[in-house]
C-alpha cells in the first residue's frame, strides 16, 4: 500500500466514483478526497449537483479527476427555501421530494456509465448501495457526521446534543437509521427498473468518518470497518481577498482583536437575518472588536450589516472567505457549527462561539463546549447582541485549548487516510 507521504504508486490504481450532495460543506471534503486519490494514480470521478460543482475552488475543469452532475440540485433547494424543517415539510411534495428521487436516480445512471471499481458515497445518496450492487462492487459509506454507526459513546448528531448514558446513546441511531423511510418506494422502484432482486444489498465494506479524532475519539464498540480519519480538507491555494488582507492588517496594528461572523449555508428569512446582522455588529463593538461579516447564503444580511456599521470602518461585509486563508488570522468565529466549520475554526486555532440552527450543529456546539473550544452555544433563535457580546468576552479563557488543539490536529492527514483505507479493500 502507498504511504501518504509518497508520490509513487504501489497500490492498484482503481476508478472511484465519489457521489456527493447537499451544501458547500458536504461537498468540500469529497473534492479534496478525489484530489488526493487522483494524486495516488488512482481514477477519479465526482458526481455532484450542478450549484455546488459549479461554485467549488478553481472551477471542475482545471481539477485532476473527472466531474459528472447530478440530478437534483440540494443545495440550491436549500439557498432557495432556507433551512426551516417546516419549509422542507411545506414543499416535500412540490420540490424536495423530485429532487431528491432525481438525485436516486441520476446516481445510480451515473454509476452504471462510469462502472467504478468501488463506490464512495455521501449518506444523502441513498441510491448508493443499489449502485453498488448493480455493479458488484464495494461501496463505502461516508459518515460525514457521526450519525449512523451506532454508540454508546455518544447520541447521534442530529437526534440529540447532551450525552444521554450508553443505552439511550445507542438508541438514538435508531432515529438516524430511519430518516430515509420516505424514500423507501423511490428505491424499490429504482431497483425494479435495473433488475435487481428484492433483498438486502451488502452493508458497506467501510464507513469513513472525516472528523478529528480529537474532537471525536473512535469509539471502542464501532465494528472494525469504521474509520475516524482525520477531516478531508485543501486549503493550500486558499488566498483571502486584498480587501480582507488589509483589513485584518489594519486591525493588529490598531491592537484589536479579529472576529469573523458567517453562517454559511444557513438561508433564513430577510427580516431574521437583518435582525441577526445587526445584533452581530453590535456584539462586536461592544467587545472593541474589528468584525468581518461573512453574509453565506443568507443567514447574514449585507445591507443591515452595512447601515449598522455606518462609516466607522470597523465592519467589512463580504459573501464569502476561505476559511484556510482568513480564519488562522482570526481570535474568534462566531459560526453555525457545521462539521466542516467546526474543524476549519479548531484546525486555525481560533475561539469558536457556535450559533446552531439546526440538524447536528447543536450537538458539535455542545462538544467544542465540553473540549473547552467555546464558551456556551447561543441558539440562533436566541440570538441577541447582549448574548453574544457576553460570549465573546468569555472567548479569550478559551484561546490556550483552541491553539492547543489547532498543534494536534495539525498533522492530521485525513484525506490520505481514507485513500489508504480504500486502497486495502479487497
Amino acid at each position: 500500500m502507498l504511504s501518504s507521504g509518497d508520490d509513487v504508486v504501489t497500490a492498484r490504481p482503481r476508478r472511484l466514483l465519489l457521489l456527493t450532495a447537499g451544501s458547500r460543506g458536504d461537498v468540500e471534503p469529497f473534492v479534496a478526497l478525489a484530489r488526493e486519490a487522483a494524486r495516488r494514480g488512482h481514477e477519479v470521478v465526482l458526481g455532484a449537483t450542478r450549484s455546488m460543482v459549479t461554485g467549488l475552488g478553481r472551477g471542475p475543469a482545471a481539477e485532476p479527476f473527472r466531474v459528472v452532475l447530478l440530478d437534483g440540485d440540494l443545495g440550491g433547494l436549500v439557498a432557495r427555501q432556507g433551512v426551516s424543517p417546516a419549509a422542507a415539510l411545506r414543499a416535500w411534495r412540490s420540490t424536495v421530494h423530485p429532487a431528491l428521487r432525481a438525485l436516486l436516480a441520476s446516481a445510480v445512471g451515473t454509476a452504471r456509465d462510469v462502472r467504478p471499481d468501488v463506490v464512495v458515497a455521501h449518506p444523502k445518496v441513498l441510491s448508493a448501495p443499489l449502485a453498488a450492487g448493480l455493479l458488484d462492487v464495494p461501496h463505502v459509506l461516508v459518515e460525514t457526521v457521526p450519525a449512523l454507526t451506532a454508540t454508546g459513546a455518544f447520541p447521534a448528531a442530529g437526534v440529540a446534543a447532551r450525552d444521554l448514558g450508553r443505552r439511550l446513546n445507542r438508541l438514538t441511531y435508531r432515529a438516524t437509521a430511519a430518516a430515509g423511510a420516505a424514500l423507501g418506494p423511490d428505491l424499490r422502484r429504482l431497483r425494479v427498473a435495473h433488475g435487481l432482486p428484492a433483498g438486502a444489498l451488502a452493508p458497506p465494506a467501510a464507513v469513513l468518518c472525516p472528523v478529528s479524532p480529537l474532537l471525536v475519539p473512535r469509539p471502542a464498540d464501532w465494528p472494525g470497518t469504521a474509520h475516524v480519519t482525520g477531516p478531508w480538507h485543501d486549503g493550500a491555494d486558499a488566498v483571502a481577498d486584498p480587501e480582507i488582507e488589509v483589513f485584518i492588517t489594519a486591525a493588529r496594528a490598531a491592537g484589536a482583536p479579529v472576529v469573523v461572523a458567517g453562517f454559511g449555508s444557513m438561508a433564513t428569512g430577510p427580516a431574521d437575518a437583518e435582525a441577526r446582522s445587526r445584533a452581530v455588529v453590535a456584539a462586536a463593538r461592544a467587545h472593541g472588536a474589528r468584525l468581518i461579516v461573512l453574509t453565506g447564503w443568507g443567514g447574514l444580511d449585507a445591507r443591515a450589516a452595512r447601515e449598522a456599521a455606518g462609516s466607522s470602518g470597523d465592519v467589512l461585509v463580504a459573501s464569502s472567505a476561505p476559511h484556510a486563508a482568513v480564519l488562522p488570522r482570526a481570535d474568534v468565529v462566531v459560526h453555525h457549527g457545521g462539521a466542516g466549520t467546526v474543524h476549519a475554526v479548531a484546525r486555525a486555532g481560533a475561539v469558536s462561539v457556535v450559533v446552531p440552527f439546526v440538524a447536528d450543529q447543536p450537538w458539535w456546539a455542545r462538544r467544542l463546549h465540553d473540549l473547552g473550544l467555546s464558551p456556551a452555544p447561543l441558539p440562533a433563535r436566541r440570538l441577541t447582541a447582549e448574548g453574544l457580546a457576553r460570549r465573546l468576552a468569555a472567548a479569550p479563557a478559551h484561546r490556550r485549548s483552541a491553539r492547543a488543539a489547532a498543534g494536534a490536529m495539525a498533522g492530521e492527514r485525513g484525506a490520505a487516510r481514507a485513500v489508504d483505507v480504500l486502497e486495502g479493500l479487497a
